[in-house]
């Protein structure tokens, strides 16, 4: 069973090549967790449900936190390191972006749900932001998605490192290099 130094966030606003990084890992051999928020997006679509960030944000908030919950448990019974896109802490962001108060269970969540001890953020890159059919928040919100997402994890004790601007093989190594310090 892994512990939480064997589970690793890759956090930032949309459109900063998390997962790309995600995708290249998984490439690699490691074993990887998606964004609740695509799925979510996803399905929600598919069923006409409101939990949507252009819907009801709270029921969208909410349903991101039971699933992360979910995929952090079922990645400890993974092997070796699991690299997550996003994680419990991304909920409390979102609510940071929002300007709303943190729910006592989120952030309780978040500290009972614990992750490697350094994220690593996706810094915004304009040069290869763009929308698709989950991603519609313009270039600024993703650059307030990133510092709310940077200041969730730093409320939570987390070391958050900065991903370089840099193709997906590097961010690759610099993620691994990190990790074996």
């Amino acid at each position: 069973m892994n512990t939480p130094d064997d589970l690793v966030v890759i956090t930032g606003g949309p459109g900063a090549g998390k997962t790309t990084l995600i995708e290249a890992l998984r490439a690699a051999g490691h074993a990887c967790v998606a964004e609740a928020g695509r799925a979510i997006i996803r399905d929600q679509a598919a069923i006409g449900g409101r939990a949507l960030h252009e819907g009801d944000t709270a029921l969208f908030a909410e349903v991101m936190l039971a699933w992360e919950m979910r995929s952090h448990h079922e990645a400890r019974a993974l092997a070796g390191p699991v690299f997550f896109d996003r994680g419990v802490p991304d909920v409390v962001g979102y609510h940071l972006l929002l300007g709303r108060p943190v729910p006592p269970h989120v952030s309780a969540a978040a500290g009972l749900f614990r992750y490697h001890r350094r994220v690593f953020a996706a810094p915004p890159w304009p040069e290869i932001y763009t929308h698709d059919a989950e991603r519609r928040q313009d270039l600024d919100e993703a650059e307030r998605t990133h510092d709310a997402m940077v200041e969730a994890y730093g409320r939570h004790g987390y070391e958050v490192i900065p991903l370089p601007r840099a193709d997906v093989a590097a961010r690759v190594a610099f993620v691994l290099e990190r990790l074996r310090r």
